[in-house]
């Protein structure tokens, strides 16, 4: 270790012991000095009991008054008093498709309507807008602590009064500041701006700065600054069960393309302790978001379910925290209140224009049946609308056009199963021919040289079947998700994003409920017709399905019937059309492809498959065949012996 090293770490430790020793003197003062502020407090507390004591009830009040102001003065200072107690003021803000209410208690939201949207109500009825916040719960705070002297003291701005002169206009926006002031000649600003640009995408997304206006030299030392947000849901829809089934809270990590979301149940928390984007408190049809754009440094979120019939659905509360240094002097945040509508949310934005990923929020499924919606279903859906005024003819013809999709699937499907059919006399031939155990490796070789005969794949059945269930599910995902559905009639149902009443039951019936869904009850008896048609094809071809006719054709109905009647009139509706587009496809292929032009085509294949000079894998196969029927053999020998 040289000279300079040596006075350099002697120098060190002589700062580190000078700074310990003045921190000891420092802490010792402020003990001596709170000491004397809770003397004093009590001997002010015990003149106010005795002048109680004395029938003076009025001196009481008012000295009791005066403690907690002087108390409050020592701690806050005289300007957070002073906002503690003024009186509230509510503020509007609106355009084409929000109106806003704030209140100047905590600087904050405490109503969004949005004007283009109603709450479910008979259809003569629905002129009640849609509302985000409810007011008598929803909270917006802050919470930082500043230094007091020799206290550190937190300040949560939901307690107090900001000060406003009121929205001003800039062009196309508008502009609403709210002050609070912390001490003198420092104030937390927040400036909220509501854009009237025509866009949807920009209209529905608030931009809400905070700024820090000579905070720097109060703040105590801490690394970020708390936000709290919660709020409870109105319930907007028909169905308590379904909208409750969509209600969550979704967020998203910086980066990702995709979102994660809290899932269903009565109650649910979690912790993310990553950097965070967004957090959203997501409905069935409408959603509010909070973003930073900036990220949040954690966030700390949970939901509980409000009872059915309660009015509400969830109760919603989140808390996260942004970075903060003595340098920082400003925050962006934005604040979407608006529909999960694909079209809105894929164009909202942060300032610099970074994609934020928002049509996420609404749940189209994992990445193949996601894709499958994003790319082919949304795109046909919203061709359509332009051209048809009515869904139900839209839904009608998307389902053709998906059926006329998977049409060679299915035709394969069929082809697979109807020459399983043809070959079934071949195959009880070779069951007869061994039937003993030991034999059974040699059965199914002779079996798979019968399929490559015959051109038969043992799995073509299944894997067309298998490619189809994306598509399927994709519009599964789609239709109870799709805001364009909402409020939209269709026949005898009033709303295609709900269920279509035609009876309300004076009970509740379980896992069914209490009311008589028809295009379910239709749904159900077109998947009986269409399990029928599917056990007799496949019936007759394998002996096993014989005794599964219940299962087959009636067990599955009837759980769909349960499972779909409080599901969407819409999705009801695609499923009963695509059981009977299917059923004739299915006659009408039947029709044109009957079994002696199968059995035509297989014993041309079959000619074709003499002639054919067997391959590499072919030869390895049956190699491996002989090889594993000649162990069996010598086992079954050795326990003979």
């Amino acid at each position: 270790m040289d000279k300079k090293t040596i006075i350099g770490v002697v120098l060190m430790s002589l700062i580190f012991i000078g700074y310990v020793v003045y921190n000891s003197k420092q802490q010792a003062e402020y003990q001596e000095y709170m000491a004397t502020v809770q003397t004093e407090q009590a001997a002010a507390e015990a003149a106010a009991v005795e002048a109680a004591a004395t029938d003076a009830p009025m001196a009481n009040d008012s000295l009791s008054m005066a403690l907690a102001a002087e108390r409050e003065t020592t701690m806050f200072g005289g300007a957070l008093v002073a906002a503690r107690n003024a009186e509230p003021k509510q503020v509007e803000m609106k355009n084409d498709y929000l109106t806003i209410d704030f209140t100047t208690r905590g600087g904050a939201m405490q109503k969004v309507l949005l004007e283009e949207y109603t709450k479910f109500a008979p259809k003569d009825e629905r002129t009640e807008k849609v509302t985000l916040f409810d007011p008598s719960t929803a909270m917006f705070d802050m919470e930082f602590y500043v230094k007091r002297g020799l206290n550190t003291v937190k300040v949560n701005t939901s307690e107090y009064v900001f000060q406003t002169e009121g929205v001003r206009r800039e062009g196309d926006r508008q502009v609403l500041t709210m002050k609070l002031e912390v001490a003198e000649g420092a104030y937390l600003q927040y400036e909220y701006i509501l854009y009237d640009e025509k866009n949807p995408s920009r209209d529905y997304l608030v931009d809400f700065n905070v700024k820090l206006q000579n905070l720097s030299p109060i703040m105590a030392q801490q690394s970020t600054l708390g936000l709290a947000w919660s709020d409870r849901t109105y319930q907007n829809e028909r169905s308590y069960k379904t909208e409750n089934m969509y209600t969550t809270i979704s967020y998203r990590l910086p980066g990702e393309d995709g979102v994660e979301d809290l899932g269903m149940g009565e109650a649910k928390d979690e912790q993310v302790q990553s950097d965070v984007n967004w957090v959203a408190f997501r409905q069935q049809f409408f959603s509010q978001a909070f973003i930073a754009y900036d990220n949040f440094a954690y966030a700390d979120m949970g939901y509980t379910a409000e009872p059915d019939g309660s009015g509400f659905v969830k109760q919603f509360s989140s808390r996260m925290g942004v970075e903060y240094t003595p340098q920082t002097t400003e925050y962006h945040f934005g604040l979407y209140c608006g529909p999960n509508k694909y079209a809105v949310l894929k164009d909202v934005v942060s300032p610099d224009g970074e994609k934020l990923s928002m049509e996420r929020l609404i749940p189209l499924g994992g990445w193949l049946v996601g894709w499958f919606n994003r790319w082919i279903v949304i795109p046909v859906f919203d061709f359509l609308r332009n051209y048809i005024a009515s869904f139900g003819i839209i839904i009608l013809i998307l389902t053709i056009l998906v059926k006329l999709l998977i049409l060679p699937l299915t035709y394969k499907s069929y082809l697979s199963t109807a020459k399983m059919r043809v070959i079934k006399p071949e195959m009880d031939a070779l069951n007869e021919k061994y039937p003993k155990q030991e034999d059974a490796m040699k059965k199914q070789q002779e079996m798979m040289n019968l399929y490559k005969k015959a051109g038969i794949n043992p799995m073509g059945g299944c894997i067309p079947l298998l490619i189809q269930m994306p598509i399927l599910i994709a519009l599964f995902r789609f239709l109870p998700v799709s805001i364009e559905l909402r409020g939209q009639s269709f026949l005898w149902s009033d709303d295609l994003s709900s269920y279509d009443s035609v009876l309300d039951l004076p009970f509740s019936i379980p896992f069914y409920g209490d009311h008589v869904s028809l295009f379910c009850l239709l749904m159900g008896v077109a998947m009986i017709g269409f399990s029928y048609l599917n056990y007799q094809q496949t019936a007759s071809s394998q002996p096993g399905m014989a005794g599964m006719k219940f299962m087959m054709v009636y067990m599955m109905p009837a759980m769909m019937l349960f499972w779909f009647n409080d599901y969407a009139s819409g999705l009801c509706y695609y499923y009963l059309i695509s059981q009977v587009l299917t059923m004739i496809i299915m006659t009408s292929i039947r029709r044109f492809v009957d079994d002696d032009k199968i059995r035509y085509m297989m014993e041309k294949n079959s000619a074709k498959h003499k002639n054919k000079k067997k391959s590499k894998f072919q030869l390895r196969y049956e190699e491996l065949m002989r090889q594993q029927e000649e162990m069996m053999r010598q086992q079954q020998k050795s326990g003979r012996r």
